[in-house]
């Protein structure tokens, strides 16, 4: 307690990634403005949030947290990643306050007080759903003076009697109004800039709605939250997005369950791209997006590439193995539908990627390398995760019943499948060592453009391309292949081990001409030689391309600074001049959309632009802000901009021309009566527009 009776309430939270910025605390700045609005708490208490990046230690945690006053109330924000560290806390936390409160929330330890009060007994209260009002009324019965043994009359929690005896209250009704929770952003109950007023975080973090329509075995997503979707108010959503806008935020990331799945989706957009018209900001929007996709979603879609608002539009299929599916209560989703989407996403030119799982019951690795190989013919990333048992889903419930064995992690708190009724352990481990190579060279797009290339020049599929590769590197003598080859080692059991590896792979000289060799080694010679030199420039652009990355420990070839020009409000490296055998921007893009290429050599010098600011992301996980970062054509860094309209209407001898760029308000144009307005073609130089107009007198 503080010298002035306050008493002082900390709310952790600790992200997945290490990275040189902060995640956005979005559930801390939640508990902290709902406890705020309550006039007394205001009054008394002295919420402090203290959030920290995923590499932080626990010494480095401790030493931070509890310099000066130990707290009165340590509240833990709580995920697979950070349970064990956060129980440990609890521990020290105790050492110093004995009579402190130690509340946990968050959906790994919601309805599974016995596990968490056994391992780690400083905890004082489970939170088993929305926190946040429970939160305010554990406050109140603090400051009550209640015990922390007796708060029977709080619904939605877990704590120990007296005697020691768990108890658990009533199921608490969720938040029907969810803007009885005030805004974290508009409240200021997160701090969002630094002392020179820039954004603090990667992305700005928002939560459009809650709730999930689906129960699928391996996630809790719709247990955790309802499964009935309620939203914020238009007006909230709106408020916070001009916040973000005028503080220059590039991304906004959402953390809804099925974004696209309502009328009230299409309202966020459409106030997104408006307020993106008037300030230039936000750029991009990342979600999960609606499994099931409606005419909602292709509206949004059309939108957003009409207002140059970038995404990548996710395709949550998990298997396409009939038999797993139904074991995931997945198999009557309209999402199995999905080849159709993927084409219209491509013809669209939108980036597209999908989403698989290793280790489901009812999948083998004949079934999965099929859908892979499958998939893949449409979606070149494809993001395969391991199948990671979560508390209180219906594969954990049902263990016995699919014969799944499993480990928990060594630095964190997830169950690892070993092996089930359709998978051995022999099977899995082999799968394990694909899935390493399969995320680091495709998912995260170290090759990007070469996949389909290879399949329609080739007739080689993305994971004979894989295993070609994870043969090699397994097989070679050159020692520049050891890093990657430690993180292989350590994948399965640790998901940190990517981020050295990505960072050796986008900024390493050495590992440039690792990847030079193997291509030279293992793929040229299985290639018909009539494609390979086109395959090869083909490879070589993907080097090419690779995200501009300097380590300073092993410096890449191209260390030298590149020249940095500005393109619509954004500022990009440019490679100028990249000499190049073929075509290859407009030979994969014919590829890709089932055109004939045609393959003669052809002398090509293309201007390459890589987004600046990769380094906050090299060494993370999250392939939906690195996409943005690969190297681009000029026409591909504004291939999502609205085609420009210029409509001409005639009126005997006078033509009055008017201009719609992109950015500005929609034009309506009247004609004269009797006068059909005719568009024409939209001038490529910029320059004509100011042509036009001055030749016809200007615009009104």
């Amino acid at each position: 307690m503080k010298a002035d009776g306050r008493i002082l309430v900390n709310i952790l939270q600790q992200g997945v990634w290490e990275m040189p910025l902060e995640s956005m605390p979005l559930a801390a700045g939640y508990l902290k403005s709902t406890a705020y609005a309550d006039e007394r708490i205001a009054a008394r208490a002295d919420i402090k949030i203290c959030n920290y990046r995923g590499a932080v230690t626990l010494p480095e945690m401790a030493a931070d947290f509890f310099r000066g006053d130990p707290p009165d109330i340590l509240a833990c924000s709580v995920l697979g990643w950070n349970y064990r560290a956060f129980g440990t806390l609890a521990e020290t936390f105790k050492q110093m306050n004995p009579d402190g409160w130690v509340v946990f929330g968050g959906t790994h330890v919601a309805n599974q007080a016995e596990r968490v009060f056994g391992m780690f007994p400083e905890v004082d209260v489970i939170v088993n759903g929305e926190g946040e009002l429970v939160f305010r009324e554990l406050l109140n019965a603090y400051l009550d003076g209640q015990s922390r043994h007796d708060l029977h009359e709080i619904t939605g929690i877990s704590f120990k009697d007296a005697a020691g005896d768990t108890v658990t209250t009533a199921a608490r009704e969720r938040i029907d109004d969810l803007d009885v929770i005030p805004s974290p952003v508009l409240s200021g109950a997160i701090e969002l800039t630094d002392g020179n007023g820039k954004f603090l975080y990667d992305v700005a973090i928002m939560e459009t709605n809650r709730g999930c329509p689906y129960k699928c075995s391996f996630c809790y997503w719709g247990g955790a939250t309802g499964q009935r979707v309620r939203a914020f108010s238009r007006e909230r959503l709106r408020a916070e997005l001009e916040l973000f806008a005028k503080m220059n935020v590039h991304t906004i990331a959402l953390c809804d369950a099925n974004f696209g799945l309502l009328p009230i989706d299409e309202e966020f957009v459409d106030d997104l791209i408006e307020i993106r018209r008037k300030y230039g900001y936000p750029k991009a929007l990342e979600s999960s997006w609606a499994k099931n996709k409606s005419k909602v979603f292709y509206s949004i879609v059309r939108k957003m590439k009409q207002a140059g608002l970038r995404s990548s539009f996710t395709l949550a299929l998990q298997t396409l193995s009939d038999t797993a599916l139904r074991e995931m209560n997945r198999k009557n989703m309209k999402v199995n539908a999905w080849e159709d989407l993927a084409a219209w996403l491509s013809e669209e030119g939108l980036e597209c990627y999908a989403e698989l799982l290793w280790g489901a019951p009812g999948e083998t690795i004949e079934t999965f390398f099929e859908g892979y190989d499958r998939l893949a013919r449409k979606v070149s990333r494809i993001a395969v995760y391991p199948l990671l048992m979560l508390p209180n889903t219906e594969y954990s419930e049902k263990k016995a019943e699919y014969g799944i064995v499993s480990v928990r992690g060594d630095t964190d708190d997830f169950e690892y499948v070993l092996s089930h009724n359709t998978m051995t352990f022999e099977e899995n481990k082999r799968m394990q060592r694909f899935l390493f190579w399969a995320r680091l060279m495709a998912e995260y797009m170290i090759l990007r453009h070469l996949w389909v290339p290879a399949l329609k020049l080739a007739g080689m599929t993305q994971s004979q391309v894989l295993r070609n590769f994870e043969e090699w590197i397994e097989g070679t003598d050159d020692p520049r292949a050891a890093p990657l080859l430690t993180a292989q080692s350590l994948a399965a059991a640790d998901q940190d081990s990517y981020g050295p590896a990505l960072g050796y792979l986008y900024g390493s000289g050495d590992a440039m001409r690792l990847l030079q060799r193997w291509w030279s080694e293992s793929m040229r010679p299985v290639l018909p030689a009539d494609v390979t030199p086109v395959l090869d420039e083909i490879f070589r652009y993907d080097l090419l391309t690779r995200p501009i990355y300097h380590r300073e420990d092993d410096p890449a070839e191209d260390a030298v600074p590149l020249p940095l020009v500005e393109v619509e409000g954004e500022k990009y490296h440019m490679r100028a001049g990249v000499e190049l055998g073929f075509p290859i921007p407009e030979i994969v893009a014919d590829l890709r959309a089932d055109r004939e290429p045609d393959l003669s050599p052809a002398p090509t010098r293309v201007d390459l632009y890589y987004k600046t600011g990769f380094e906050n992301f090299a060494e993370t996980t999250n392939h939906e802000e690195i996409v943005y970062f690969m190297g681009m054509t000029r026409e591909q860094v504004t291939a999502t901009r609205t085609k420009t309209a210029v409509v001409v209407v005639a009126d005997g001898d006078e033509t009055v021309v008017v201009v719609s760029p992109e950015g500005t308000e929609t034009v309506v144009v009247v004609a004269p009566d009797g006068v059909e307005p005719v568009l024409a073609p939209t001038p490529t130089d910029p320059n004509r527009y100011l042509t036009i107009l001055r030749d016809h007198g200007g615009c009104s």
